[in-house]
């Protein structure tokens, strides 16, 4: 347990993780301030000083785990060429389910004040699924341009599959659920090959 007083360091990330696990382990009803700060081993009080409450620190962490995975899709622009489509799509779009993605979507689906924060946020810019529907579609219109797709296929219409897919699972499914990555990696392999 971090001292009263005595700076957390990289409390955000900290929080967040401790979040996930909560979630995962106990599902969404588990989830209280106090639950995340024992988790993290600092302080009870650290989470309010940090957030105005428990539907800010959802939104955030959610906010959080959309920027990071919209970061791995603006990435894809570097690999094409290199590697399998499948394989460099698989890269992104499982890493929606990655970091506690079920438990925490379902999280913010309980928090109707963190899910319309959320919203607000996604609608100012920040990145979310459209930011990573963007980046997917772009990468298979370089691919397609190198000839590494047949030139039939429809970037856009296949990021949208790719990105719907993943949106619908996470809404969808809740911790425990049979883990839907396979789904997820077989509709990358029937929709680009292997």
């Amino acid at each position: 347990m971090s001292p009263r007083g005595v700076a957390t360091p990289d409390v955000r990330e900290r929080l967040f993780a401790a979040a996930e696990r909560v979630v995962e382990r106990g599902g969404p009803g588990a989830l209280t301030s106090r639950a995340v700060t024992a988790e993290a081993g600092c302080a009870k009080g650290l989470l309010h000083a940090h957030f105005a409450g428990l539907d800010e620190f959802v939104a955030e962490l959610c906010l959080d785990r959309f920027a990071r995975t919209a970061v791995k899709a603006q990435a894809l622009s570097g690999a094409a060429g290199q590697g399998t489509v499948a394989r460099n799509l698989d890269a992104v779009v499982l890493a929606l389910f990655d970091s506690g993605g079920l438990a925490i979507s379902g999280l913010a689906m309980t928090r109707p004040a963190a899910a319309l924060r959320i919203r607000e946020a996604l609608e100012g810019g920040a990145p979310g699924f459209t930011a990573i529907e963007t980046a997917i579609t772009g990468y298979l219109e370089d691919e397609r341009g190198l000839g590494r797709l047949p030139s039939g296929t429809d970037p856009p219409v296949v990021a949208l599959a790719l990105v719907g897919t993943a949106h619908h699972l996470l809404m969808t499914s809740w911790p425990g659920a049979p883990d839907p990555r396979p789904r997820v990696a077989r509709l990358v392999a029937a929709l680009v090959g292997d």
